[in-house]
């Protein structure tokens, strides 16, 4: 319900039509078969376009909807120097699992006491892994240390 008149028309096409009154604007909406919309009341003359409303607020939602994306979810496998290989291969099998499921994993190597100064014995277990994964996953955050942790971080590559 547009009170206000005149107002600066913009058809269908894009195309500026100039001011005209309310009523002659919501004739040329009805004659084309779409809706008069305001959709600048604060300009002075007020902006309305003729437009199909219903189409208009579809394509809002699904912009909407495009808009919320899908939130990366990090996943973590913890391990320490002494995991049993057996033992390693379960948290690889779960590990993959995530992978699979579009999640990021992140590799925790825990270390506790004097498995602190044999870091190389870690990092070899990290190699192994991305060995093993092959071209299945890419890293995304390469090993580091933090304290008494090792970290690396791998993703999903798309390829399977």
């Amino acid at each position: 319900m547009i009170r206000i008149s005149p107002v600066r028309l913009i058809d269908q096409d894009n195309e500026q039509r100039g001011v005209v009154p309310t009523a002659e604007a919501m004739r040329l909406a009805r004659e084309v078969g779409q809706d008069l919309v305001e959709v600048s009341p604060t300009e002075k003359p007020p902006v309305c376009r003729i437009m199909d409303y219903g189409k208009f607020k579809y394509d809002q939602k699904k912009k909407q909807k495009q808009r919320t994306g899908h939130a990366v979810v990090l996943k973590e496998v913890r391990m320490r120097p002494k995991t049993d290989p057996h033992d390693r291969e379960i948290k690889l099998n779960r590990a993959r699992r995530f992978l699979d499921g579009g999640a990021k994993v992140q590799f925790t190597m825990l270390f506790r006491g004097r498995e602190r100064f044999h870091r190389e014995r870690a990092m070899a277990i990290f190699t192994t892994i991305i060995e093993e994964f092959g071209d299945t996953i890419k890293v995304e955050r390469p090993a580091h240390i933090e304290g008494r942790r090792m970290t690396m971080v791998v993703a999903p590559s798309g390829k399977k």
